[in-house]
């Protein structure tokens, strides 16, 4: 049993696995090719990854691989909490450059479907958070991009965490900015 709600951007799903919880503990299916047929039916994974991140405020993203080696997402959070963001960066999308963002813990169960044609990214909420998520697509670093995760024109609003001040690496730091992004998602 699984909960799928679409969300304001179209193609982005919130999904929520059914969790069966008695005295031992609870059991969930994290992922069932059969029960997302209905939104996901041409879908196929071919990568687990799986991140830990050590202190609460660390910004991973916005990422994103070029076609021909763009990745449809699936994300949850296993331990701890972040907040989740999609940015949709395909240029002839009535949504282009809006995101869209959610909160997923270990405890509440979301999971996040993010597909192609978006930047993703996300701030850990607690220390020693752990992020698991599936691709449709092998990473290509030759399709790597980004666009900059505090670009004032998104203005996506990140919670703020304890002193205010983001943990970013420095190949964040210098994606460009929506004015000088060039977007690959383009209609063929």
């Amino acid at each position: 049993m699984i909960e799928v709600r679409a969300c304001d951007i179209s193609d982005v799903l919130l999904i929520k696995p059914k969790r069966f919880i008695d005295q031992r503990g609870w059991f969930e299916e994290s992922y069932s090719q059969t029960a997302l047929l209905p939104w996901l039916s041409d879908l196929v994974f071919v990568q687990d990854n799986h991140v830990m991140t050590g202190p609460a405020g660390t910004i991973r993203g916005l990422h994103f691989q070029a076609p021909p080696h763009a990745q449809d997402k699936l994300i949850r959070c296993t331990r701890g909490a972040i907040y989740d963001v999609a940015v949709d960066i395909r240029l002839h999308s009535p949504t282009f450059g809006r995101w869209i963002g959610a909160e997923l813990s270990a405890a509440n169960g979301l999971q996040i479907f993010v597909p192609k044609g978006f930047a993703h990214g996300y701030l850990t909420l607690e220390d020693d958070t752990e992020v698991a998520y599936k691709v449709s697509s092998s990473y290509n670093p030759k399709a790597e991009g980004g666009v900059r995760y505090n670009d004032p024109w998104l203005n996506i609003a990140w919670p703020r965490i304890k002193d205010g001040d983001y943990l970013v690496h420095i190949r964040d730091q210098d994606w460009p900015l929506y004015p000088d992004f060039v977007t690959p998602f383009v209609p063929t």
